[in-house]
């Protein structure tokens, strides 16, 4: 069975827990811990301070491992850590708080650095009637047409596996161009690692 290590990160409260709990085939496996911060509880009463690990497995010969970040800029750390082996990455924004758009941006800038891996934005809290609309969202993310930013809502289980889809779509679409060789050998090597220690785990 082919496995694909994908990293799910964003801003603090973005909905990347929920994101993966609501599609996961597993208990998810969290680190959250209570936040201390008046203002930041006011959002949320628990944050991720070192990653969610979720499993979906797409038909016989798929298997897709998700990898939630922490948001909080003190456990960014982190985020070199769980990029290490994957394929893809998913950068969740939640449409409803353009005061986390820069941050988005940010996060996005950062893990493309990381590896040059096919990558979507997903558009956080359609449902909600203060999202901003997704076009509008792609001009202030600074979004060029050709990267997908796929509408989405977290509790959702058929829109999360939209946007899973769009991702695991670009990362094949890679793979064939050949464009994948330019990963580094030793990530490619820890991909295949991450992919096999997660399976058992989630055995």
């Amino acid at each position: 069975m082919q496995a694909v290590k994908i990293v799910v990160t964003g801003p603090f409260g973005a909905g990347k827990t929920q994101f993966i709990k609501t599609v996961s085939e597993i208990d998810v496996v969290a680190t959250e811990r209570r936040i201390s911060a008046a203002d930041e509880r006011a959002l949320k009463e628990s944050t991720t301070v070192a990653m969610d690990f979720g499993r979906i497995t797409i038909d016989d010969d798929l298997v897709l491992y998700l990898f939630g970040t922490p948001g909080q800029k003190r456990f960014d750390f982190m985020w070199e850590i769980l990029s290490e082996g994957m394929l893809g990455f998913i950068v969740l924004v939640d449409s409803t708080r353009p005061e986390t758009f820069r941050e988005a941006r940010r996060i996005l800038e950062t893990f493309r650095a990381y590896a040059p891996t096919p990558y979507v934005v997903a558009a956080n809290k359609q449902d909600l009637p203060d999202a901003w609309d997704v076009e509008d969202l792609r001009i202030a993310l600074r979004l060029p047409d050709n990267v997908k930013l796929v509408p989405c809502v977290a509790t959702d289980k058929e829109s999360v596996k939209k946007v899973l889809l769009e991702l695991l779509y670009s990362i094949l679409e890679w793979i064939e161009s050949g464009e994948a060789h330019r990963l580094p050998k030793e990530i490619e090597r820890t991909g295949a690692s991450s992919s096999d220690d997660g399976k058992q785990s989630a055995e």
